[in-house]
């Protein structure tokens, strides 16, 4: 059940449904257990690792980041034009609210923006000085695990819903829990509903491995950050020095794997728990699907939308879509 409080500073409304917060320690030790031992990305995100992934956006090889924003521009008065006026937009983990504003500037007369995110104070202070910005647009914020159904305060009741998730987060889920969360987010938005979803594309595989292999090391230090932190965090014994960054695309899974791999053997220790690797043997960190029309075609037909519209940069590197409600 939903804590609405509104106004909330200068937001229109903050409805907080109370997340659960994650249990970095239960999580370690479940998926350090597990035959494949596996952490969830979630766990990369701590001040140094958000500041790590900022200077990803920025390297030379990894183009999602700069490629969506440059289509976004190009292709938000088309975007606008099919949403039309008077429309209520949900941006799905809404983290800095920033392609946000290119599509609110777009919009004719946009009735609402509701932004979407987990993390209570990161979603307050990056949501708060769009009301500045938009002064003329009602703005709230929602905490909750956006991944699930959720009832919304009903601000703009007669605007129509639209879904905005941009940034290929979509590719982080497995292809199940990504027709359950769209699906989730066809109920949500109602039988008038669209929703704008970035996705990456897939390309040369030379191509996918260089972004997340870059020649600087800095997606290296992202995903051996997860080590440094299990240290500080959950008093971990490691060598961090005993494991490497690897990252490689995944052709028969269609997707990127991020691991820390093994240099030798060696060990985790979390409280009385000792977890073994033998050289070579890996913490799987993070998967990133790559896509094809067709895959975005099936994901949006299984989960109550139909593909209206994709469009594309001059490269083919990367895909913003229009799913309409089916």
């Amino acid at each position: 059940m939903a804590v609405i409080h509104k106004p909330y500073k200068a937001l229109s409304f903050f409805a907080d449904f109370e997340p659960p917060l994650s249990d970095f320690r239960a999580d370690a030790l479940a998926g350090l257990s597990l035959p494949q031992k596996a952490l969830s990305p979630k766990y990369f995100y701590d001040e140094h690792g958000s500041a790590l992934f900022d200077k990803i956006c920025a390297t030379p090889e990894y183009y999602p980041t700069r490629t969506e924003t440059a289509l976004l521009e190009l292709v938000a008065p088309d975007i606008a034009a099919a949403i039309g006026p008077d429309a209520a937009i949900l941006e799905y983990g809404s983290g800095s609210s920033v392609k946000i504003i290119t599509l609110l500037n777009a919009l004719e007369r946009p009735a609402e923006y509701v932004a979407l995110d987990i993390s209570r104070e990161h979603l307050i202070a990056n949501v708060t000085p769009l009301t500045e910005r938009f002064p003329n647009v009602p703005i709230g914020a929602v905490c909750a695990d956006f991944t699930q159904k959720l009832a919304l305060p009903d601000a703009a009741p007669h605007a129509r819903r639209v879904g905005f998730f941009p940034g290929s987060t979509i590719g982080n889920f497995e292809p199940d829990d990504a027709i359950a969360f769209l699906r989730n987010a066809r109920a949500t938005l109602g039988e008038n509903g669209l929703f704008v979803l970035g996705a990456d594309l897939k390309k040369d595989e030379t191509v996918l491995n260089a972004a997340y292999n870059d020649a600087g090391g800095v997606t290296a230090a992202f995903n051996l950050n997860l080590l440094t932190r299990m240290k500080r965090e959950l008093d971990a014994v490691l060598n961090r020095d005993d494991f490497e960054h690897y990252a490689f695309y995944n052709a028969e899974k269609e997707r990127i794997e991020m691991h820390l791999r093994a240099l030798k053997t060696t060990k985790i220790e979390i409280d009385d728990h000792v977890f073994a690797f033998t050289a070579g043997e890996t913490l799987h960190t993070e998967n990133s699907h790559k896509f094809q029309k067709d895959n975005i075609a099936h994901l949006a037909q299984e989960s109550g939308f139909h593909l209206s519209e994709m469009w594309t940069d001059a490269g083919n590197l990367f895909s913003i879509s229009l799913l309409s409600a089916a």
